[in-house]
């Protein structure tokens, strides 16, 4: 799924994040698949709102996809600049509870192109 173009709103993004937030402090279990699609989806529609353009594809498997960071448009095949989390690592960089460096460095994230870099573009909120 890709995310709507739409600006978030900022305090949707709050709640949705709130509604993850003690799975993220390790004080309770995954959240409902709702609950965490929701809070992925809004944190990487700011992603695409603070970094628009289409030269990096950031995807979050199985929730959604987006296209950021102004550069050379991408239009067939696969992207040459991809970023890939599982959710909790995303949120985790979204949230600013995770560097981009310890991500990169410890594999938590799969980052392939020279213009995949979402360092000054994270935390989202």
């Amino acid at each position: 799924m890709v995310a709507s173009r739409r600006a978030p709103d900022p305090g949707e993004v709050r709640d949705a994040l709130a509604a993850v937030t003690a799975w993220l402090d390790g004080q309770a279990g995954k959240p409902a698949r709702a609950e965490l699609a929701t809070a992925v989806r809004l944190t990487l529609r700011a992603l695409q709102h603070r970094a628009p353009g289409s030269s990096v594809e950031v995807r979050v498997p199985p929730f959604a996809a987006v296209q950021c960071i102004a550069g050379p448009q991408h239009t067939r095949g696969n992207p040459p600049n991809v970023v890939e989390a599982d959710p909790r690592t995303w949120l985790e960089l979204a949230c600013g509870r995770m560097r981009w460096a310890e991500a990169v460095d410890g594999g938590r994230i799969s980052v392939s192109g020279t213009r995949a870099d979402l360092s000054d573009w994270l935390p989202v909120d």
